[in-house]
């Protein structure tokens, strides 16, 4: 399909700097097969019926961006794939002055070798740690790697906890998977007493989310490798309420992502602990997931071509006009919506 079938405009007015407060007071258009429901995250549950199931990735974000220097020239990067202990792909800018062997530094005692060179400014870091020696590193001399389109992706203290869901516990992304940004105590408490299971799986959210699809045939575009797990456990759960009926619900594209990708033909999720590149367009035939609970996305990204091949792409555009007009938030902070797997996408 044409990249462009999936344009439209936003106002920057409707693209939200900080998160609803409290967080389950974000607005919730519900999108179903026949029509459009403006509501909140307070209907959650009752749009739910018991024995259903909810996947969450608990993923957490790490302080993936970095300022150093090769020799005097200042270098910035953003870490977005873990492929051993002490090794990172990522983002350079400028990557162009980086060589192979070339060492940055970001701190006195805290540096990376260039390893390997990609395309698109891509570099293979290995530094100077590895393991949890790296990751306290990373949270000294690191910042948050917030979206671009949020306040110049420059991140402040209050984003530390604002882009982190209630569950985040698994180190390795270096962005939020956003729709689990909306849950607190109380809203998943509610859930469990409508008799809804909950779940969690780990996707390791890349930057490459971020990155302009530049193709103008979806088929040309790639998109980058994100680690993800799900455990014996995850799976024997997830496949034992489907069995029994209940729909399987994720929150999140992440979270489709990663089911999606471990599911057989026959819908059947096996465990998983590995890399996935899996692109979703309209014509994907959806092996697992029923239910998409997920924030409103940019024109002409791969998260929008998602939900086009999840609920239906004139469907999804009609949700996204009524969506601007209506004034809901947009992006990572803002408000979300419930999705129903159509058919006939």
């Amino acid at each position: 399909m044409k990249v462009d079938d999936f344009d439209f405009d936003l106002p920057r007015e409707l693209i939200a700097e900080r998160p609803a407060e409290p967080r389950d007071s974000a607005r919730l258009l519900h999108v179903r097969p026949n029509g459009l429901d403006d509501l909140g995250l307070g209907d959650l549950s009752r749009l739910l019926v018991p024995g259903d199931v909810m996947v969450f990735n608990d993923t957490r974000v790490i302080p993936a961006r970095l300022f150093g220097k090769r020799g005097t020239a200042g270098v910035e990067v953003t870490l977005h794939q873990r492929t051993g202990s002490d090794v990172w792909k990522a983002f350079a800018r400028p990557a162009k002055k980086l060589r192979l062997g070339d060492r940055v530094d970001f701190a006195e005692d805290f540096s990376a070798l260039v390893a390997e060179k990609g395309e698109a400014g891509e570099v293979t870091l290995e530094f100077d740690r590895s393991g949890e020696d790296l990751m306290a590193a990373l949270e000294q001399f690191g910042r948050l790697p917030l979206p671009p389109y949020i306040r110049h992706g420059e991140a402040d203290e209050r984003d530390r906890a604002d882009y982190q869901t209630v569950f985040a516990r698994e180190n390795g992304a270096v962005a939020a998977p956003t729709a689990g940004l909306h849950f607190t105590p109380d809203l998943l408490a509610a859930l469990d007493a409508r008799g809804i299971i909950r779940v969690t799986v780990t996707l390791h959210v890349g930057a490459g989310t971020f990155l302009p699809v530049k193709v103008d045939d979806t088929r040309d575009h790639r998109m980058h490798h994100e680690i993800g797990v799900v455990t014996p456990e995850a799976a024997r759960t997830i496949n034992t309420a489907k069995a029994a009926g209940g729909r399987v619900v994720a929150v999140g594209t992440t979270a489709l992502r990663l089911l999606e990708s471990a599911s057989d033909e026959a819908g059947v999720l096996h465990p998983f602990d590995a890399a996935t590149d899996i692109f979703i367009t309209p014509g994907y035939r959806f092996r697992l997931v029923d239910v998409l609970m997920t924030n409103f996305h940019l024109p002409r990204s791969t998260l929008f071509m998602l939900v086009a091949a999840f609920s239906g792409l004139e469907r999804m555009k009609a949700a996204y006009e009524h969506a601007k007009a209506a004034g809901y938030r947009f992006y990572s902070y803002g408000d979300t919506s419930l999705l129903h797997r159509s058919s006939n996408p």
